[in-house]
């Protein structure tokens, strides 16, 4: 895992990283982790327990904005391996100067970039190809009572979405509240 960019956001914590990739007449290759590496640019330690893939077939495939609350609250390190998503991570820390806002990116599996999504960010991403594969892991496995979500186009989030009416979605993901009406889990620690 090579890693040649770091860049940061206005809000704290998140970060795009983009890695090397190796080509030749068979085509490239690319570490995915490398925890040395990761050291070595100075990104936050986390153990990552458990590996996820979600495909999609249709462009607008929405998913999100997710989070699990503590005591299994999860960072996240997403990776694009086939098509292009539209990316939207939501701070949804208490207290935090940045509460409430957004970041969003294009990640595609071209690029070589993933993206860290700290624990106390709903996260959420819409699909721009067909055929898309999403990998991420995260940093505790999966506790469907710690489930938690945020209405995906909560227009006080800000986020433009490529897509927004033409959605393919699960049923529950128009259900989640609001961010006003949103009791959030997670607390700033500066």
């Amino acid at each position: 895992m090579t890693i040649l960019n770091v860049e940061t956001f206005a809000i704290p914590g998140p970060a795009l990283i983009t890695v090397a990739a190796h080509g030749d007449d068979r085509g490239w290759f690319s570490e995915s982790w490398n925890a040395q590496d990761w050291r070595d640019a100075g990104l936050p330690h986390i153990d990552w327990v458990q590996d996820n893939k979600a495909f999609s077939a249709a462009p607008g495939t929405t998913r999100g904005l997710h989070f699990q609350t503590p005591p299994h609250a999860q960072a996240k390190l997403v990776d694009v391996l086939r098509g292009e998503i539209f990316d939207a991570i939501v701070d949804l820390r208490a207290g935090s100067p940045t509460f409430g806002r957004a970041i969003t990116v294009r990640l595609s599996a071209q690029a070589h970039s993933l993206l860290y999504v700290p624990v106390g960010f709903a996260h959420g991403y819409q699909t721009l190809s067909t055929n898309t594969l999403v990998a991420y892991k995260v940093s505790d496995h999966y506790a469907p009572e710690c489930e938690g979500g945020l209405l995906w186009c909560d227009v006080s989030l800000g986020i433009e979405w490529p897509r927004p009416d033409d959605v393919v979605m699960s049923g529950r993901d128009f259900t989640w509240p609001g961010l006003a009406e949103l009791d959030t889990p997670f607390a700033y620690q500066a």
